[in-house]
């Protein structure tokens, strides 16, 4: 359905050959210290002990002030570089050990660094060449505020981040031998790859949230998670397996074929629209799956698989805190409860915008409406793939303000829109959502399905009339198959303001934070326990 374009854009990254004596000013970067500055407030600062008298000789006696004096430790040699030494153990008949100059421990780190990423090529070279850069902005930001060199330091630690960062990228887009094999979809393959891993290491989560990107861009799980939590439900492992183009069918194959029974959760919330269900569309999405060599892998019988843990250490199931509300203004989510009533609801009337249509035309142009699926459907979004968070979602800042997307895009109604093109709802994608239910109600998964809201300007009076017969579509198949649906689309058109959203049609974190408000407030659902 939607496309996501990775930007081919890779930023310079510079070594310095001498990092003692340069000196280069920049502006501090608050996107990328947001990024870093919980993986930086978590690290245990790895303290490195220099035996006294080895010590002595190489620092200034100036700056003896300065020293973080660290004792009762024991002392081992790097075998793969003498000068870096570390802390193995703390006892209390280990040796002395002389006070360590923070700045001085971050410019070695920083040194050996930039050596190793000279000749980084595998997976396994950048991730040691960026645990030496967290090392290195951890000491350099260990340089106490009252130091001479602090605010020095502080600009060598957004350059030290810059090169972290720079780092990171790398090693996840090195080439690896345990990449399950693609499925032919760079957003499933990433997203797969990152489920088995989060079920590997937290466990299979109490809810797997499916769907197309809407559903990647539109719930939050980390959001859901503390509002069930504020209700006195236990803290639930949520995951957003939302996959780019995902329609019934997709969801079909990835819930009955691509994930075994020990990766299923408790409760699916399928977050969608009737997109998703249109049979009378061409499916890009699941057509380029069944033609991969992932799909032809399943039929064989292999599935895809990471690696087994190189260790003899018991598996183990991690329980994270909270995560920090850094991002969500709260004057977008005010703290009184909602309860969504939907007997009391009626829906919203839409409002017909006066925007040019977009009719496309070729040389062979016949008198068959001509189609197009852009620009309303692309979801340009640079690097998509690295910006999805650790419980599967993607979330986006801007807001959508139709005047100024629409002077850069020109408006597609809904009579020349691909993913509404001969509209019908039945053929492949309702049997699709018949082997869904089907397979939920015989593994006791309860299933709810959520219609996305849209935005007001995206509703024109074609978009209208097929969101009104997907919801009588629905609620029949719901009342027969005891799945619950919730239209959100509809009947909250509190959540159809711009300001959740960052296209016409997919919600920005914002809306994806009010989305999972709404979903915790919701009566009727059987949030696992």
């Amino acid at each position: 359905m939607t496309k996501t374009h990775s930007s081919d854009a890779t930023p310079e990254y510079r070594w310095q050959e001498n990092i003692e004596n340069q000196f280069k000013s920049s502006r501090w970067n608050s996107n990328l210290l947001r990024r870093f500055t919980v993986t930086i407030t978590l690290l245990t600062l790895t303290v490195g002990c220099i035996p006294t008298q080895q010590f002595k000789s190489q620092i200034s006696p100036t700056s003896e002030k300065n020293y973080i004096p660290i004792n009762n430790c024991d002392l081992t040699s790097d075998k793969e570089n003498n000068s870096q030494i570390s802390l193995v153990s703390q006892n209390s008949n280990s040796t002395q050990c002389a006070s360590i100059d923070p700045f001085s421990q971050a410019v070695r780190f920083a040194t050996k660094a930039a050596n190793l990423a000279q000749s980084a090529r595998t997976k396994q070279q950048w991730d040691r060449v960026a645990q030496e850069w967290v090392q290195a902005v951890a000491w350099m930001q260990a340089v106490p505020p009252g130091n001479p060199r602090r605010a020095f330091a502080e600009k060598k630690v957004t350059e030290y981040m810059r090169n972290l960062a720079y780092s990171q990228q790398q090693a996840a887009s090195a080439p690896s031998q345990f990449n399950p094999v693609s499925f032919n979809s760079n957003i499933l393959d990433t997203q797969l790859k990152l489920y088995l891993s989060y079920v590997a290491t937290v466990g299979t989560p109490d809810i797997l949230i499916v769907g197309s990107s809407r559903a990647l861009y539109g719930v939050d799980p980390q959001k859901l998670q503390r509002y069930l939590v504020n209700k006195g439900y236990p803290q639930l492992n949520i995951f957003n397996f939302g996959i780019n183009g995902a329609t019934a069918q997709v969801v079909d194959f990835q819930l009955r074929q691509l994930l075994n029974s020990n990766q299923l959760p408790k409760l699916i919330i399928w977050a969608d629209g009737v997109r998703a269900f249109n049979s009378g569309r061409v499916d890009r999405t699941y057509n380029s799956i069944v033609a991969s060599e992932g799909k032809r892998l399943l039929l064989s019988g292999i599935r895809p698989q990471l690696p087994q843990a190189q260790s003899n250490f018991p598996s183990t199931c991690y329980k994270f805190p909270k995560p920090l509300n850094i991002f969500s203004p709260t004057r977008n989510f005010p703290g009184e409860t909602i309860e969504v009533n939907y007997s009391t609801t009626k829906p919203t009337k839409y409002t017909k915008y006066s925007y040019k249509p977009i009719k496309q035309s070729s040389s062979n142009s016949t008198p068959n409406t001509q189609y197009s699926t852009q620009p309303i459907q692309t979801v340009a979004i640079a690097n998509a793939a690295d910006a999805i968070d650790a419980n599967g979602f993607l979330p986006v800042d801007g807001q959508f303000n139709p005047s100024y997307y629409y002077q850069r895009k020109p408006y597609v109604a809904g009579l020349y829109d691909g993913d509404y093109a001969r509209f019908y709802l039945g053929g492949t994608q309702a049997t699709a959502l018949n082997s869904v239910v089907n397979f939920t109600k015989s593994r006791n998964i309860p299933l709810v399905f959520v219609n996305l809201p849209l935005s007001d300007s995206y509703l024109d009076s074609v978009r209208w009339s097929a969101e009104q017969e997907f919801h009588g579509w629905m609620q029949r198949r719901a009342r027969e198959n005891g799945f619950k649906f919730l239209n959100f689309n509809l009947y909250q058109p509190q959540l159809a303001k711009n300001k959740y959203f960052f296209d016409p049609s997919h919600l920005n974190r914002y809306g994806a934070g009010a989305v999972a408000r709404y979903l915790a407030a919701t009566a009727g659902i059987y949030w696992p326990r």
